[in-house]
């Protein structure tokens, strides 16, 4: 896919989406950081329901050590691998609480370095709360980024190596957002809808016509 190409995709889902931002609720950048945490391999929808109960009774790093890890995970038990999670929360808040005085850090390397903290978890608060123009590559990404054209890769670093150097600068900041709404919404796993994809004439995507007619 060519310059020309890209810059018109990304001015188009900006045009239609101008301030995109995450669908997890939150008021803080702790919470934020739990969402994320708990949103690995499960849906927006059931990690705000869930955080909604925990975040009533306890939204600090010390209020949730406090909680315990037993309390916590009752308050999060509709979370897929929630015993897991609830381990790496209790763990990261003990580091935010021992080394970053309860506070979110806002560098890569202290953010990896916390429980249940990957590339793709820190790239969100590095791009959502402290406004990095980096690009978290979850399963939306990838898809809309190979089926496009957009950025090709065979797994998550190619494509985010990749959309970090071809994604024009002005909307680095946005890009990641404007993406997964994209893949959530209209460019989905399963039965894209193609006949209503405000990006069809850009996308590189072999079956894009075939799909398109289907719908005619």
């Amino acid at each position: 896919m060519n310059k020309l190409k890209r810059s018109h995709i990304f001015y188009v889902l900006k045009e239609k989406t101008p301030s995109p931002t995450t669908e997890l609720i939150y008021k803080t950048p702790f919470e934020l950081l739990i969402s994320v945490i708990l949103s690995a391999q499960a849906t927006d929808i059931s990690v705000n329901k869930a955080t909604k109960r925990l975040f009533a009774v306890a939204n600090t790093p010390e209020d949730i050590i406090s909680l315990g890890l037993n309390n916590l995970k009752k308050h999060i038990k509709t979370i897929g691998l929630y015993n897991n999670k609830a381990k790496n929360i209790i763990d990261t808040c003990k580091t935010l609480v021992e080394k970053h005085n309860g506070k979110v850090p806002n560098t890569r390397e202290s953010l990896e370095n916390l429980s249940g903290v990957g590339r793709k978890t820190a790239n969100v608060i590095l791009n959502t709360v402290f406004g990095e123009p980096t690009i978290a590559v979850d399963t939306h990404i990838f898809r809309v980024s190979n089926r496009t054209g957009i950025a090709t890769g065979r797994n998550v670093i190619e494509v985010e190596n990749k959309l970090l150097r071809h994604v024009p600068d002005e909307f680095k900041k946005d890009a990641h957002h404007l993406l997964i709404l994209h893949g959530r919404y209209t460019c989905t796993a399963r039965n894209p809808k193609c006949e209503i994809c405000i990006i069809y004439d850009d996308c590189e995507w072999n079956d894009r016509s075939k799909r398109s007619n289907e719908k005619n």
